[in-house]
């Protein structure tokens, strides 16, 4: 097989993967900018975007990436949440900066922040979210690389890479296949053969199915029951310290005398001290019966 060959089954098989994630399905709008890249449109509205000239136009990025000597000075950034795992896996791989969340503004401008950085390039997953760091990276001079859908604004963008950048597949293969034309180019994964890390890994995932996974690895293999066991081992231990004999040969604790208690007569109203230890020395006082007439009557 030559080069051209294995070139053109390789961009295939990315078409086709990109076809998968819906990477080209548009919006039902279409910027005059984005216009040259939409292939057709289908009957309810959305515009289908061109993989030809997206695979191309991921290309040209790559090779703008290799360019840069220091990856350090590359930041890939992402507002939406959707795009915050594959940005975070982009710049794992690829040895970028990442920021995933709300952008600061003034980190490209305001040299007092503690976040200031000077990027030589700056990667974005929506130009419509992401208006800040775009307007920021214009006043620096600053090159922009940005997946642009049918309706995003292109303006203050360098490389607009034509793709649908509202689904969490679609942004997840997108990154993945950018990340690996950047190992590609740069030798680190060597020409003919793939790369060992799986698209689904820049996926996003929700918190739910997160959760649900980790609480499967946390679980236990086999059900035991700790709280009988604990109970059974506590048994044994206080049982083994204190035999019957000791606890039998122990002194009778005394016996509490009991309280002497007040009983009351319904119609005189005194009280008549109940027979007892120490109660017969000393009689009660006399409570008068209250006065039914009032003054107020």
């Amino acid at each position: 097989m030559t080069t051209v060959d294995r070139a053109l089954s390789t961009k295939e098989a990315d078409i086709q993967m990109m076809l998968a994630a819906e990477v080209h399905l548009g919006t039902k709008h279409c910027d005059f900018q984005m216009g040259r890249y939409v292939f057709k449109r289908r009957n309810d509205g959305i515009y289908i975007i061109n993989l030809g000239k997206t695979w191309e136009k991921l290309q040209m990025a790559a090779r703008v990436i290799v360019a840069i000597e220091n990856p350090q000075d590359i930041i890939v950034q992402s507002a939406r949440p959707y795009g915050q795992r594959a940005v975070l896996k982009f710049a794992q791989y690829t040895g970028a900066h990442a920021i995933a969340g709300r952008h600061t503004p003034g980190t490209f401008t305001n040299q007092l922040q503690t976040s200031f950085s000077e990027p030589r390039l700056l990667i974005l997953t929506d130009p419509r979210t992401d208006h800040q760091p775009i307007k920021e990276a214009a006043l620096g001079n600053i090159p922009t690389i940005a997946f642009c859908d049918t309706d995003s604004p292109m303006r203050y963008v360098d490389i607009g890479i034509p793709a649908n950048n509202k689904g969490k597949h679609s942004i997840g293969c997108l990154f993945w296949l950018l990340a690996r034309m950047v190992l590609q180019m740069r030798n680190s994964i060597p020409q003919g053969h793939k790369w060992d890390v799986m698209a689904d890994l820049f996926f996003y995932r929700e918190p739910e199915e997160s959760k649900e996974q980790q609480e499967e690895e946390t679980a236990p293999a086999a059900d035991y029951d700790y709280g009988a066991a604990a109970i059974a081992g506590a048994s044994d231990q206080w049982g083994g310290q204190i035999s019957d004999a000791q606890w039998a040969g122990d002194a009778v604790a005394p016996a509490i005398p009991a309280v002497p208690a007040v009983g009351w007569t319904p119609d005189a109203g005194t009280a008549v001290p109940v027979t007892g230890d120490g109660w017969d020395a000393a009689a009660p006082p006399t409570i008068p019966p209250q006065d039914t007439t009032s003054d107020w009557a």
